[in-house]
């Protein structure tokens, strides 16, 4: 049985990627911050009739937390097939470019690109004794600066300084795993699962956490001849999902 690892799975769109790789026959960890929200999640799926799953109490930014994480899960498997770094903050609004705080900074790199770094680094033990070992980090056409950068994109007047120049950095420490890990077995991509209505954009997306999940969960199972180092967004590219960085 393939195992996966999926931070900030307690609720939303982990919480729903961690249903569709039950559905597949994964064993899911999910990652919580809080082990009572992240029981409260298992019990909710165990109810549904998976039983392939467990909380982990997982905070990314605080590397006691993930070292703690990682030997928990260490005690259970020698191997980790798939890790989905899902956990993230918006950090708040407005982001003015002119008037987002350093501290609002600070906040969201610290859990949108320092604790992905932190539990990759973790667990990459784990996942290197995984025969296809599959790394998605989720990510967000919102920080595309190519499109960004274009006046006729429909969400080009959806600025904000913060969020995504978190995410755009997540690009491109994906990149760079992915090429670290580019004669391996791994597939690694950042993938974005769309504008999805969840409590992070206080509902205003227009997508489900379903379809958010299926697409993360997507790139979670893909084959040998599946995509690395790419950023996927298949709401802004139907066909290939591949999007511009």
């Amino acid at each position: 049985m393939k195992k996966a690892l999926i931070t900030g799975a307690n609720k939303s769109i982990g919480f729903e990627t961690a249903r569709v790789l039950l559905k597949e026959g994964y064993y899911v960890y999910i990652g919580s911050r809080s082990l009572e929200k992240g029981l409260e999640a298992v019990n909710k799926l165990k109810a549904e009739g998976f039983i392939t799953t467990e909380a982990i109490q997982l905070d990314v930014t605080d590397s006691k937390s993930v070292e703690a994480a990682r030997i928990q899960i260490g005690q259970k498997t020698d191997v980790l097939d798939v890790l989905i770094n899902n956990a993230g903050i918006n950090g708040g609004w407005p982001q003015s470019s002119l008037d987002a705080s350093i501290d609002q900074f600070k906040d969201v790199f610290e859990t949108n690109v320092y604790g992905v770094v932190r539990v990759t680094q973790a667990f990459i033990d784990l996942l290197q004794n995984a025969p296809q070992p599959r790394i998605v980090n989720v990510s967000s056409s919102g920080c595309s600066l190519t499109l960004h950068s274009d006046p006729n994109w429909k969400y080009y007047t959806h600025k904000a300084a913060v969020y995504p120049a978190s995410k755009a950095a997540l690009n491109m420490y994906t990149i760079d795993l992915a090429y670290d890990l580019r004669d391996t077995p791994f597939k690694v991509n950042a993938v974005c699962p769309g504008f999805v209505a969840t409590d992070f954009n206080n509902h205003r997306g227009t997508g489900t956490v379903q379809e958010g999940g299926a697409r993360i969960a997507k790139y979670a199972m893909i084959g040998n001849d599946g995509p690395t180092g790419k950023f996927i967004s298949e709401e802004h590219n139907p066909e290939t999902g591949e999007t511009p960085w």
